[in-house]
């Protein structure tokens, strides 16, 4: 069924150690800000749309639709800003003006992200074909209602930032303040932890509130990297030492499922 929905795909490659340091100074400056005024004022409902299955369904649509992965988190991203602001609006009934056109709205929510970053076109047509082979059948003036739904929902605001892009950043940052670190190669690994974390967040973040301070042992040059990375992480974020490689073993002992003080 993949080979049915394939479509061209531009993937924009990413060129660490291009960006001027102003622009990356700025630039990292206003991310810190947004994310200061999202916590600040965090929404009752925030979170309640990123579980497992629906994270996991909207990977396997960027999956089967051979869509950029940049399109799977930002379509996380709009689903959560889409259930967020119906939240304001009607409160605990949230879920009933949901529950009937949800699998609707999560797949407008990807078909919106990837008509932004225009890594792949998938064409009205090709997106009711999909969606039937779902078991929905649906017009695409339905599909296209939807679509302008979600667009209404996010407040017209389609340009919100996703965990990608924070990693993305950070890495470059890493990248122009220590040369040495093999930034690429890390943008890959990348990859597949944020997905594993995306996925699992609500068990990492659960054994973060319930693990004692980790106590790794490491062999000389591993702690000697940990703690260099570590400082420059620290340093562009803001957040501790102890707080990133506690939440980092806490990923790795979840990934390798084992206890986070054997790591």
């Amino acid at each position: 069924m993949a080979k049915t929905f394939l479509c061209h795909r531009v993937v924009a490659r990413l060129n660490f150690g291009e960006t001027p340091f102003d622009v990356l100074n700025d630039f990292l400056i206003n991310l810190n800000n947004i994310n200061k005024d999202y916590l600040d004022g965090l929404p009752k409902w925030s979170g309640t749309f990123k579980q497992k299955r629906l994270v996991e369904y909207i990977f396997l649509i960027t999956q089967q639709l051979k869509l950029d992965p940049s399109v799977g988190y930002h379509a996380i991203e709009l689903l959560q800003s889409v259930a967020i602001n119906e939240s304001k609006r009607y409160g605990d009934l949230i879920f009933n003006n949901l529950k009937d056109t949800f699998p609707l709205i999560l797949f407008s929510c990807v078909q919106l992200a990837n008509k932004l970053f225009l890594h792949c076109h998938v064409n009205t047509s090709t997106a009711v074909q999909f969606l039937y082979s779902l078991g929905l059948s649906v017009s695409k003036q339905t599909l296209l209602e939807s679509e302008l739904m979600v667009f209404k929902g996010v407040e017209y605001r389609l340009n919100v930032l996703n965990s990608l892009t924070y990693v993305e950043v950070i890495l470059e940052v890493l990248g122009h303040n220590e040369p040495s670190v093999p930034v690429e190669h890390l943008y890959r690994l990348c990859h597949y932890v944020l997905q594993f974390v995306t996925l699992e967040q609500t068990a990492i973040y659960d054994s973060l509130l319930r693990s004692p301070h980790a106590s790794p042992c490491y062999s000389f040059h591993d702690a000697f990297c940990q703690r260099k990375v570590v400082g420059e992480l620290s340093h562009i974020t803001g957040i501790t030492r102890r707080n990133i490689t506690e939440f980092a073993l806490v990923i790795v002992a979840h990934i390798t499922g084992t206890s986070s003080s054997a790591v």
